[in-house]
């Protein structure tokens, strides 16, 4: 039977179901999504990290933490914003938990400066974890002993844990930077030691 036996609305409802199909759905209007914003030194170096991550839907680059509306890479590079660089992880809690989400945290960054992270430094730099209620930040403080207890190397924690504020997304060109300029990100990741740093601390 062809198309043109159908009524008009039933050709709408097809093309709709075909183009909104329920695994896309799904993963767009998910009600059970969780959400957390995380900073650990250049933005892009984290976004990539947590996209390797089964479960994690979408990671976007952005600034949190300062009190300057909409603020821009120039102001927040710079230093005189009070954000910091972070990125808003999303994830299922079907297939990944809080938990694992900071685990994979804390292994992903050098936990043991508060003054930037790798070849970056300065305030906009820092680690952070924050959290937007009092179950967040229990579940917070509760992985970070988890580390303190079994960390491989005797420095002191000094990741600050933040009450969670406006998340700011940043520039496009950012957004998924080490896809989009390869190259250029590989060269920045090798030659700010950051893998490096990584393995001395957490090995391999």
């Amino acid at each position: 039977m062809s198309l043109r036996a159908y009524p008009l609305f039933s050709i709408l409802f097809i093309v709709l179901t075909l183009i909104f199909s329920p695994s896309q759905a799904a993963e767009k209007t998910n009600s059970n999504t969780e959400s957390i914003i995380l900073a650990g030194g250049c933005f892009w170096c984290i976004e990539s990290d947590y996209e390797k991550l089964d479960g994690v839907i979408d990671v976007v680059s952005g600034y949190s933490g300062g009190d300057a509306k909409n603020p821009t890479y120039k102001q927040v590079s710079a230093g005189n914003s009070g954000h910091i660089e972070v990125v808003k992880v999303s994830y299922n809690p079907q297939v990944i938990n809080r938990a694992r989400i900071l685990d994979y945290f804390w292994r992903h960054i050098d936990p043991t400066r508060d003054d930037g992270q790798f070849c970056d430094r300065g305030p906009q730099y820092r680690p952070a974890i924050f959290y937007k209620n009092e179950s967040e930040k229990q579940a917070i403080l509760k992985s970070a002993a988890h580390i303190e207890k079994t960390k491989p190397f005797k420095e002191p924690l000094k990741v600050e844990f933040i009450q969670a504020g406006a998340f700011y997304p940043a520039e496009d060109y950012h957004q998924d930077y080490y896809k989009k300029n390869p190259v250029r990100y590989k060269y920045y990741r090798y030659s700010c030691g950051r893998d490096a740093r990584v393995e001395e601390l957490w090995g391999s």
